[in-house]
């Protein structure tokens, strides 16, 4: 059944199976690590009360027929067993039929978590795994050899991920049309990264070589990938680059390794392939079946890119099967940052003793150097990057996350870098305050050791404290 299968791409498929696993691994260890601050039964977000409003139709989920933290905790454990057993290569020891159900209990369970994971679990990298996931589980064992129909589907992702990308810089922020938008990229992303600074920094035409090379990564290349051998090869290991570019730039959770696993997919590698009867009829209808839906689903996908009004990191299905994704259609100019603080004094006044809560990945002290977190995602971190730019991107979890902190809510604490309280001695009010930051000068960091300085705006949440707590003496 030669037109079926593809043997020379025998081991791209396995080092595109081995690297989703860890990816999947990651993605769980995440889950099961933060989810009791964020979405459990006492968390930001509860779980029971989403699910209590929102139907299964519209967000299917194993967590809408029972929810316990207990069983929260239960899944994403499984999930990281699960993607261990897979990157370890269990599925290639038991038979066809097998293997696609061992693939698919990953895919299910973490459909299960984003589909209630509501804000936290917002960001176009969660589809992006759950649709390259779903099409993993079509992709076969050492029983047969690739389909070639999954492989294009693959290819198909990548070519949404960099194009739509393309496409919503051209059409978004004039600076990457003037190729000026690495003058401020660097010091203005989400959660820089431990060289952030010394990219910043690079001259001013080496960005616009950045730039330049971007648009020919995303809006050339990706038509590359379904030309004939070696040319396909050429282009996904050039994104792979880029990518690699990417992941030295910035902390971007997952974002560039599932877009690595990707390109890895289409990249022949030179090996013999080892003998393998015929696909079995029923994989082979199996496999078209689920391949004519998915390029039916594509279209609105489609539509959406050649859009003038083009969106970005959109599902059109509850099961995330298609989607649209892009990132940074507009460039941050200047980089703000909430600074939360707390004091023990019973009245609050500003020559308090307000002491610093300092977050894992997020800047905050001045002095303390950016660490390197991806592909693990802080969750907590990256969403006040967005409560920076705008307050009503907290709105619906800012108030709950203070509560705890007045609380001093183990859980929450265990999202932070550091609590500048004691564990039995929480503070008595919580403050949050905006401020500017900018990368310092070369100069300024010799003198000052220190990679930001900042500047103070304005306030952004006065000083609070718990609902109809007594006063202590």
């Amino acid at each position: 059944m030669d037109w079926f299968t593809a043997s020379d791409y025998w081991l791209s498929r396995l080092v595109f199976q081995r690297a989703l696993a860890a990816v999947y691994l990651v993605a769980f260890l995440t889950a099961a690590l933060q989810f009791r601050a964020l979405l459990g039964s006492r968390g930001m977000l509860p779980i029971p009360r989403y699910v209590a409003r929102v139907p299964f139709r519209q967000a299917p989920s194993l967590f809408q027929l029972h929810y316990s933290d207990r069983f929260f905790a239960a899944c994403a454990w499984t999930g990281v067993t699960v993607s261990a057993a897979l990157l370890a290569g269990v599925d290639g020891l038991l038979p066809l039929w097998a293997a696609m159900l061992l693939w698919l209990v990953p895919w299910a369970l973490y459909l299960s978590i984003v589909n209630v994971g509501q804000t936290w679990y917002g960001f176009g990298w969660e589809s992006l795994l759950l649709e390259t996931g779903f099409l993993a589980v079509f992709l076969g064992n050492d029983e047969v050899a690739p389909p070639v129909v999954v492989l294009f589907l693959l290819r198909w992702i990548l070519f949404r991920v960099e194009f739509g990308a393309g496409l919503i810089k051209l059409r978004g922020d004039a600076c990457w049309r003037k190729l000026t938008c690495l003058d401020h990229h660097h010091e203005t992303q989400p959660m820089p990264g431990p060289l952030s600074w010394f990219f910043h920094h690079l001259p001013k035409p080496l960005h616009r070589v950045e730039v330049a090379a971007n648009h020919v990564t995303q809006l050339a290349v990706p038509f590359l990938l379904f030309a004939p051998q070696p040319v396909a090869s050429a282009a996904a290991a050039l994104m792979i680059v880029t990518q690699l570019w990417l992941v030295l730039s910035g902390n971007f959770s997952w974002l560039n390794w599932i877009t690595i696993v990707l390109a890895l997919s289409a990249v022949r590698f030179p090996a013999d392939p080892p003998p393998v009867p015929d696909a079995p009829p029923w994989y082979v209808v199996v496999v078209l079946a689920v391949a004519a839906l998915l390029l039916f689903l594509s279209y609105r996908p489609v539509a959406n890119m050649v859009s003038r009004r083009q969106v970005m990191n959109r599902s059109f299905d509850p099961l995330h099967l298609v989607n649209t994704y892009g990132a940074f259609g507009s460039v941050s100019r200047v980089r703000y940052e909430v600074v939360v603080e707390g004091t023990a004094d019973a009245v609050p006044r500003e020559d308090s003793d307000w002491r610093e809560y300092e977050f894992k990945g997020k800047p905050g002290d001045p002095r303390r150097w950016p660490r390197q977190f991806a592909p693990y995602h802080l969750r907590l971190d990256w969403m006040m990057w967005f409560a920076a730019l705008s307050p009503a991107y907290a709105g619906t979890w800012f108030g709950a996350l203070v509560e705890r902190l007045l609380e001093n809510d183990r859980d929450t604490l265990r999202l932070l870098r550091r609590s500048p309280f004691p564990p039995d001695e929480p503070p008595r009010h919580i403050r949050a305050r905006l401020f500017r930051y900018r990368y310092t000068t070369w100069r300024e960091l010799r003198e000052t050791g220190a990679c930001w300085h900042r500047t103070y705006v304005r306030e952004f949440l006065p000083p609070t404290r718990l609902a109809g707590a007594a006063r202590r003496p």
